[in-house]
C-alpha cells in the first residue's frame, strides 16, 4: 500500500497539521483504499478532503475508530455541517460557500461506493434537507480497524461485493488504448489526444527514426510513471527517476548509444530553449548521447508552437510520420 503520509504531505495545508492529526487522516485514506476507494488516484488535496469528509461523517476525531457512528445512530449531516466539523476538528478554514464541492467532489466516491449514504435518498439532489451518514453496512467493518484481523475481515466482506475501484478499473481498461512496449509488455493508455500522440511516438516515430530504440519510460495523463525501466536508466547514468522534470517518453538505441527525450505536445510544453537547458543539466552524467525531440499530432498544432522550439532539437509530426524537421546544425538527426 502506498505511503499516504508522503502522498498527503504534498497538500500545502497538510504539513501544518499536528502529527497525531496527520496520522489519523492517513489512516482514513488507508481505510478508504481498503474499502475500494481509488484514493491513490486523487491529488493530495483531493485525497485529504475525501478523508476529512469521511472522518467528519463517521464522527472520528481522536483516532478511535470504534467510536464511528452510522445512520442508525441518527447521524444526518448536511454539507455545511460537514464543513463546520472539519473546520472545528481538523484545523481547516473551508468557506461555508464550498458546500457544493463537498457534495460534488469530496463525498462523490464514498457515496458511489455505498460507504456513506444519503439520509433522504428520495429528496431532490439540491435539497437542503438531504444529509449524509456512514452506512450501517460498512460501519461494523470500519469500527474494526486496528484489530489484528481487520485485513481478513475486509477480504471476507468483499467476497460477496464488488469494490468500486475494481468497477472503475474495469471501465477504464475497456477505454484504454493498447500500446506495445516490447514483446513482453503491453500497456493501456487512458483516452485523450496527448496519449494518442504518445502511442504514435512509440508505434510510428521510434520504428522509423529510433534505430531499434527501446522504451525506457512512458508517462500517462492518469499515471505519470506508467512504465519505467529503472535498471537500464540507472546504468546509463540517467538523472534521479523521481525527479519531476521527466519528459513524456524516453527511449534508448543500443545501436547508436543514443537516448531519446521526447516531449509530446498537445496544448503546451515543446522543448524550448529553457526546457533544453533544464534537460541538458539533468542528463549531464548520462553516458549516452542525447537526442531531443518535440512531437506534435498535426502540422496545425506545430505551427502554434514553432516560435518556441529550441535550436539543435528535432521535431516530428504524427500526421507526416515519414519526415523530420531539424532545427539547425550540421546533422539531420543526432546528438550534439
Amino acid at each position: 500500500m502506498m505511503n499516504y503520509l508522503e502522498h498527503l504531505s504534498r497538500s500545502s495545508g497538510f504539513a501544518a497539521k499536528p502529527a497525531e492529526m496527520k496520522a489519523l487522516i492517513a489512516q482514513a485514506c488507508g481505510i478508504l483504499h481498503s474499502l475500494g476507494i481509488p484514493i491513490e488516484k486523487l491529488s493530495p488535496r483531493r485525497a485529504e478532503m475525501a478523508a476529512l469528509c469521511f472522518l467528519a461523517v463517521a464522527g472520528v476525531f481522536k483516532g478511535n475508530w470504534k467510536d464511528a457512528k452510522d445512520i442508525t445512530d441518527g447521524i444526518d449531516l448536511k454539507t455545511r455541517d460537514i464543513i463546520d466539523i472539519i473546520n472545528k476538528n481538523f484545523k481547516e478554514n473551508i468557506s461555508s460557500g464550498s458546500y457544493d464541492d463537498i457534495r460534488r467532489k469530496h463525498l462523490k466516491l464514498t457515496v458511489l461506493a455505498g460507504i456513506i449514504t444519503r439520509t433522504k435518498p428520495e429528496s431532490a439532489r439540491n435539497s437542503p434537507t438531504r444529509g449524509y451518514a456512514l452506512s450501517s453496512e460498512f460501519s461494523g467493518l470500519i469500527r474494526s480497524y486496528g484489530d489484528a484481523d481487520f485485513d481478513q475481515k475486509v477480504v471476507d466482506f468483499f467476497k460477496t461485493r464488488k469494490k468500486l475501484s475494481d468497477e472503475l478499473g474495469a471501465t477504464r481498461n475497456i477505454e484504454k488504448m493498447q500500446v506495445k512496449i516490447s514483446s513482453e509488455v503491453v500497456l493501456g493508455l487512458s483516452p485523450g489526444e496527448h496519449n494518442i500522440l504518445q502511442k504514435a511516438i512509440i508505434d510510428d516515430f521510434l520504428p522509423r527514426f529510433g534505430y531499434g530504440a527501446e522504451v525506457l519510460y512512458l508517462g500517462d495523463a492518469a499515471n505519470k510513471s506508467l512504465y519505467i525501466d529503472a535498471t537500464t536508466l540507472k546504468s546509463l547514468g540517467f538523472f534521479e527517476l523521481k525527479h519531476g522534470e521527466l519528459p513524456d517518453v524516453i527511449a534508448y538505441s543500443k545501436e547508436k548509444n543514443w537516448i531519446y527525450l521526447v516531449e509530446a505536445v498537445h496544448s503546451f510544453g515543446p522543448i524550448s530553449q529553457v526546457r533544453l537547458k533544464e534537460l541538458k543539466e539533468l542528463v549531464a552524467d548520462c553516458s549516452a548521447d542525447v537526442v531531443y525531440v518535440t512531437a506534435f499530432l498535426t502540422r496545425e498544432s506545430f505551427r502554434k508552437f514553432i516560435k518556441d522550439v529550441a535550436w539543435e532539437t528535432e521535431v516530428w509530426i504524427a500526421d507526416a510520420p515519414d519526415h523530420m524537421i531539424h532545427f539547425d546544425g550540421e546533422k539531420f538527426l543526432g546528438p550534439y
